[in-house]
């Protein structure tokens, strides 16, 4: 009995720390907000407020890039769960901040080379520092360029990269297709590997190396193609209902306003299908933009889903679709916006700006 009683005290304490290693931890400042450090989801500090700089994740799952000062010394490197320290002065600096992780996966720069390689999340080195750029991973894919040239550009001499031949691999560095042309429209969760190609308007296809075809949904091409075929096709009032996210966010005369979809589109109906319905004609001015969602205007925890570790639109899985069209007076432009973001439930109308015509 009392070796029954300790086994299972001993599978409950491993399966306790092995959940705890792999929950998330989340960043926290000190009292005057200059440093960050890490807790667990029950509140306990699990890394003093040490960190500063470009340390931007505001989750910690696997692996992030740290910066702290050390004697007046900064330092840089790969911070993994269990504590071990990589990368040492190899960042890989975007927009002014460090490389997020994704799918358990960090790029890093060789200081010497400028060339970029990945970190997988124990802090092993799963791609080398090889290649002239690496987009992050997802689904397990990233592409590569190789090949190009280092280039200094502009006042503060930044380098850049031209030329190179752009690859498609996965996270063990094979080339599943060796000509391919990136697009950030590109759904890489929609996969489909097929000996013969695919009819299908929404999808763009790569032969791979294997020789089967690849082909992705191009968010794009599937939002344009949900329009004509699906929406605009007898719009109603309960149609668009469907498709519109539970709470719409509009600019006013004065102000930003959010209403509540139902009341939204019974005050606007006619003016929001008047304005989906001209771009059904020839003659309008209008245009299709791929972006993210902002995350200064919707903060809610209801989108944190669509939101990475880092605060960063996840626009490789969640895009936002805007429609804008231009209407042109004798002495400017004016322009009506009407924003979708794609959700799990179809794409979804979030955000509108009319301003040939009233909202209310």
């Amino acid at each position: 009995m009392r070796y029954f009683t300790l086994s299972l005290f001993l599978v409950f304490t491993y399966c306790n720390l092995f959940a705890q290693q792999g929950d998330p931890w989340y960043a926290f400042y000190n009292q005057d907000s200059t440093l960050i450090g890490f807790k667990d989801g029950l509140g306990h500090v699990k890394i003093k407020p040490k960190f500063e700089g470009v340390t931007r994740a505001n989750r910690f799952d696997d692996i992030l890039a740290a910066t702290e000062k050390n004697n007046g010394q900064w330092n840089s490197f790969y911070l993994t769960k269990s504590g071990r320290k990589i990368g040492h002065d190899s960042l890989h600096i975007i927009d002014n901040g460090a490389d997020c992780e994704s799918e358990g996966f960090i790029r890093f720069r060789d200081p010497q080379t400028y060339l970029t390689g990945l970190f997988n999340r124990n802090g092993d080195i799963a791609i080398p520092a090889m290649y002239s750029g690496l987009t992050r991973v997802h689904k397990g894919l990233l592409v590569a360029l190789k090949g190009a040239t280092k280039k200094r550009v502009g006042i503060d001499s930044l380098i850049t990269w031209v030329g190179g031949q752009e690859v498609l691999l996965d996270t063990s560095n094979h080339v599943l297709i060796a000509n391919f042309q990136y697009q950030p429209t590109l759904n890489f969760f929609s996969l489909q590997k097929t000996k013969e190609l695919l009819d299908d308007p929404a999808r763009i296809s790569f032969l791979g190396t294997d020789g089967l075809h690849y082909s992705f949904i191009n968010f794009q091409k599937e939002f344009e193609n949900w329009l004509k075929t699906d929406l605009l096709v007898d719009l109603t009032k309960s149609k668009l209902l469907i498709a519109t996210y539970p709470q719409v966010t509009w600019e006013a005369i004065d102000a930003w306003k959010k209403s509540d979809k139902t009341m939204f589109i019974e005050r606007n109906f006619d003016l929001i299908k008047t304005k989906l319905m001209e771009i059904t004609s020839s003659e309008t001015d209008y245009f299709i933009s791929a972006d993210g969602l902002n995350p200064f205007m919707f903060d809610a925890p209801e989108f944190h889903k669509y939101y990475n570790n880092c605060g960063e639109s996840k626009d490789w899985l969640y895009p936002t679709m805007s429609i804008i069209i231009t209407h042109k007076n004798k002495k400017d432009l004016v322009q009506d916006h009407l924003e979708f973001l794609r959700t799990d439930e179809g794409y979804q109308l979030l955000c509108v700006t009319i301003r040939k015509g009233q909202l209310k």
